[in-house]
Formats: structure tokens, sequence, C-alpha cells
């Protein structure tokens, strides 16, 4: 199968929809954003958009070629934000990250669910060999949700990224392989048949 780009289409499961994000989403956004829990965990930015403005700015700063940032939404509501990003056909990899929901809904269906879809595109709709997936060192939350999600930890980038407050992290980087995608599959759809699971 030839290895296509992502098509930005609408991705459906049974408790969220992924949307290609827009400026329109900026107010619906902004809370997520603006929640202090967000920060308390080395998510790379210092200090959340002071308003709908700069909600909009943060935007327009991810639609750019090669990313396809999406909003999440539950019930209509959008309720966080993640992104197919850093794509690479010859080599048959993508990323996905800028990941960031309201804090009401960690340890939810709604972390495996999106990755569910964003990965079923990755992987069957795009023909992707590999995903990457990776976060902040500091965010021990997000390294055992990435974790729990059946990835492989590859190891750590030391100062490998700066983050808005002038310090730098260390990222640890996991990956999904095209012949781990069944058994991570079967996984995450066992765990998104059942409720307030992390």
């Amino acid at each position: 199968m030839p290895v296509l780009p992502p098509d930005g289409r609408p991705l459906v499961g049974s408790t969220v929809r992924l949307d290609p994000l827009t400026l329109d989403d900026a107010a619906e956004l902004l809370p997520c954003f603006a929640d202090p829990r967000v920060y308390a965990h080395g998510f790379v930015m210092h200090a959340p958009p002071a308003d709908i403005a700069g909600m909009r700015e943060l935007i327009s700063a991810r639609l750019r070629p090669g990313k396809i940032p999406y909003a999440v939404r539950v019930d209509g509501v959008v309720v966080g934000t993640s992104s197919l990003m850093d794509v690479d056909l010859v080599n048959e990899r993508t990323h996905i990250g800028s990941t960031l929901y309201h804090p009401d809904h960690w340890g939810t269906e709604v972390n495996p669910e999106t990755k569910l879809l964003l990965l079923g595109h990755a992987f069957d709709d795009c023909g992707f060999g590999r995903v990457k997936i990776q976060t902040d060192a500091l965010n021990t939350r997000s390294c055992a949700a990435i974790a729990k999600l059946g990835a492989t930890r590859e190891g750590v980038l030391r100062r490998h990224m700066r983050r808005e407050d002038g310090t730098f992290r260390d990222t640890v980087v996991f990956s999904i392989l095209r012949d781990e995608w069944p058994a991570v599959r079967e996984r995450l759809r066992a765990r998104t048949a059942g409720a307030a699971v992390a």
C-alpha cells in the first residue's frame, strides 16, 4: 500500500469526535489551556493564552503544512486537542503530538479513544510504518499514559527542547510500529469499551 498523507477527515468514535481544528474553536478550546493543572506536569508551554485572541494565535501557529491539528469533542463540546504532525512519507513515519485535554477528562476514555482514532488513521488509512509519541520527562502522568497505550519507550533525548520559560526539557520518546498496531488496537478497543479508564 502506498503511504498517503493524513487528509484531515473527521475521525469519529463512540465517545469522541476529532475534527480539524479551526480558528472558530478558539473560545471553546481556551478553557482547556487555561486550567493551571495542565502546567503542573511539564507541559511545554509555561502559561496559557491570555484571551481568545491569544488562543487564535496559538491555533494559527499549529495550522501549518505537515501538521493536522484536531479539536477533540465529547458530546459536541471541545475538550482538548491532538495532532498528526512531522509527516515523512519517504520514511513512512508520523508523530502524534501537541496533545492537551481539559483535566476534567484525564483518566477517562477520551485519551485512549483519541489515540485509537489517530493511530487507526495513521496505520490503516495512510499506511505509515511508525508513529512516534513523545513527552517531557517531567510529565510522569503523560509518560504513564503513553506507556499504557502499548507504545514502546525508546529512550530520552536530553536537553532536547526549550520550554517557554527558558528551561530545557528532556524528551521521552515512544513509538508504535505497523506490526505492533493490531495488538495495540485491540488493547485500546478493550479499554474504550469500559468507562473511567486512564
